[in-house]
């Protein structure tokens, strides 16, 4: 059986999101939102603009909720527990270790084509029961293992945001990777 018809004197308007400016010779193509793989930051867009200030301070946080002292990740503006909001930002530790990773060596996401190969992994943080998925950078992914110590990081994007990642620590004689 056929789904009901709208008359198309009842349907809902439609309107087309304005188009992102053509790329010039200088300047890359632009990113579709839905297809951006890094989030919007500003206050205007997302409740989590504390966590993208914090990092450009040079503090890698999340939320905790102050009922339950649930740590929340990625940061929240409600508690999944006991679903209120009164949750409070808290400093990570910036130090961890490989869980388990994998090499990105084709189909990058959008914007990332040209760093392939790079490797991404689970990261447990340490001292806190959160296990963290990111990019790894500082060796090639050839050199990495399980349990091979890193350390967050934000980074900046070209257009003017922040995200966090991994940088592998130098290997150490007898350590893992």
């Amino acid at each position: 059986m056929a789904p009901p018809t709208t008359p198309a004197a009842e349907a809902p308007a439609v309107t087309a999101r304005p188009r992102a400016a053509p790329a010039t010779p200088s300047s890359p193509a632009p990113i579709p939102t839905l297809l951006d793989f890094h989030p919007l930051e500003d206050p205007r867009f997302t409740e989590i603009a504390a966590f993208f200030d914090h990092l450009r301070a040079g503090r890698f946080s999340t939320t905790r909720c102050r009922r339950d002292g649930r740590l929340l990740w990625p940061p929240r503006t409600v508690c999944p527990e006991c679903h209120r909001s009164e949750l409070e930002w808290v400093d990570l530790p910036r130090h961890g270790r490989i869980y388990a990773f994998s090499a990105v060596l084709a189909g990058a996401p959008l914007g990332m084509e040209e760093a392939v190969p790079f490797a991404v992994g689970l990261v447990d943080l340490d001292g806190v029961p959160l296990r963290l998925f990111g990019r790894i950078e500082g060796r090639p992914w050839t050199e990495l293992a399980i349990g091979a110590e890193v350390n967050v990081e934000g980074f900046d994007l070209p257009d003017g945001r922040i995200f966090y990642r991994f940088r592998a620590r130098p290997a150490s004689p007898g350590a893992p990777g």
